[in-house]
């Protein structure tokens, strides 16, 4: 462990934060599809649930870890969840038309896996808008 974490901190801000995006991914989509199969949760409500604890996370470790950003808490954190927020709404909107898309195109999938393809897609896409924002809003350098 000591040696991959030597590793990391030598390394660029975008491999951290896909590093620190695994574990917090991990952890997101594992409140995700624990709201959806095992609360019954809407899709809507299990996302957003997941992503929120995902997010808290992920400010946490981009803040010391991945920026290693000075930014106050109250500050970083107001501008963090603003940001997650906005990427939350556009990559699962977004995942909802492809995967509505991919299931209408394909004779491998059925329609009563299209908020679990959503799902899948919408983590892709908010992982991309995510750093985006993260590293051009919330820990600017200054």
């Amino acid at each position: 462990m000591l040696v991959l974490r030597g590793c990391l901190n030598r390394t660029n801000p975008l491999f951290r934060f896909l590093f620190v995006g695994i574990v917090n991914t991990m952890i997101g989509l594992s409140v995700m599809f624990f709201m959806m199969h095992g609360f019954h949760l809407p899709y809507w409500c299990a996302t957003f649930i997941g992503n929120t604890v995902g997010a808290i996370v992920s400010f946490f470790l981009n803040r010391s870890f991945t920026f290693r950003s000075d930014i106050s808490i109250t500050k970083g954190a107001f501008r963090f969840f603003i940001v997650m927020l906005s990427c939350y709404c556009v990559a699962y909107s977004l995942s909802q038309i492809v995967a509505h898309f991919a299931i209408e195109s394909s004779s491998y999938l059925v329609a009563n896996v299209r908020d679990d393809v959503a799902v899948l897609f919408g983590t892709l896409f908010y992982t991309v808008l995510n750093y985006l924002g993260q590293k051009m809003i919330v820990f600017t350098a200054k």
